[in-house]
Parts: C-alpha cells; sequence; structure tokens
C-alpha cells in the first residue's frame, strides 16, 4: 500500500471492498508463502526431503499392510502405484485442513498488530500445502515410470480434482479455524 494513501475502516466498508483488499495486499499474501515454504523446508534438518520421505514410507506401510498381509486387490495396478496414487489427495487435504485450522492462532501476533484481509492467512497455508502435494506429483511420476505404467485419459480431471480438494480443504479449515479461535 502507498504511504499517501489513507484507510478507514468503518462498519461495511471491508465486506465490500474485501476482495479489492485482497488483491491490494497480494506483496503480502506472496511474502507470507514465501515465508512459510523457507520455515518448512529450509530450516530444517530434513529439508525438502520430508516432503518426499513422509508419503513415500506412508506408502511403503500401507503397501505391506494392505498389498502383503491382508492381501487387497488391486485390479492389476501396481500395488505401490494404487497407493501412493490414493495417499497424495488425501496427504494433501489432511495438511491443508490442519494447517489452515492453526494459521489464525498461529500468527495472531501479525493479525492484531496490522489491518490486512483475515483470508490471506489461511490462503499462504492452502499455497505451502499445495507445493507439498506439487513435489509428491513428481514422486508419483517417478513411481508411475518405474512400473512403466502411463495415465489414461482421466488425467484431464486432475485439475478439477484439485480446485474441489483445494475449496473443500479451504472451507473446513476455515470453520476450524474459527472453531480455534473461540477456544
Amino acid at each position: 500500500m502507498n504511504s499517501g494513501q489513507e484507510l478507514i475502516i468503518e462498519a461495511g466498508r471491508t465486506e465490500r471492498h474485501y476482495w479489492a483488499d485482497i488483491w491490494r495486499y497480494r506483496e503480502l499474501f506472496f511474502f507470507l508463502v514465501w515465508r512459510d515454504i523457507l520455515v518448512k523446508y529450509k530450516q530444517t534438518a530434513v529439508g525438502i526431503g520430508w516432503s518426499v520421505i513422509r508419503p513415500f514410507l506412508t506408502m511403503l506401510i500401507f503397501t505391506f499392510i494392505f498389498g502383503k498381509l491382508a492381501n487387497l486387490p488391486s485390479a492389476g495396478v501396481a500395488y505401490p502405484l494404487l497407493v501412493f496414487s490414493a495417499l497424495l489427495p488425501w496427504q494433501f487435504f489432511a495438511s491443508a485442513v490442519s494447517g489452515i485450522s492453526g494459521s489464525l492462532v498461529g500468527n495472531s501476533n501479525l493479525l492484531s498488530k496490522v489491518y490486512f484481509p483475515r483470508l490471506i492467512v489461511p490462503m499462504s497455508v492452502l499455497i505451502v500445502s499445495l507445493v507439498d502435494f506439487l513435489i509428491s506429483l513428481v514422486i508419483l511420476s517417478g513411481i508411475m515410470l518405474w512400473y512403466k505404467t502411463a495415465p489414461d485419459a482421466r488425467i484431464i480431471v486432475v485439475p478439477a480434482f484439485m480446485l474441489l480438494g483445494m475449496t473443500s480443504s479451504f472451507g473446513l479449515g476455515l470453520w476450524m479455524a474459527a472453531l480455534n479461535v473461540k477456544i
């Protein structure tokens, strides 16, 4: 925001101009996303490897339990590929909902100091979860190459499915964030 602009907060104004305010504070949004990505990947001992290790180990455990011990059918698809492709949307949804639900309380010091649209904080957490998903999608591509499996024509619905997953996790996460703030 330019220093020459004056922001007047009055009743009813914020609802009318909320989306314009989100656009006006887009630099803050990008900064929060960048900050969360740096904290998640750069300041940990494992770094970006955690986004690779977590779904991969989960896939190995599920493959052993459900594929070997329970001997569940996989309809001719390699069981690790089946498990990993099912884990990706779930891990995205779970990490997005848990991250969004704690985002307002976790950033309460920022929220109480200065005005900006409060949706920016949970939206930045959603994008960080999406980055995790995209990293895991690269791993899925590697697993598909390993098992010499190519996606069929149904791959075109993946963006719509991801949009549905993003909106669902964002809505549920916002609801949980409101409960988290109240409690």
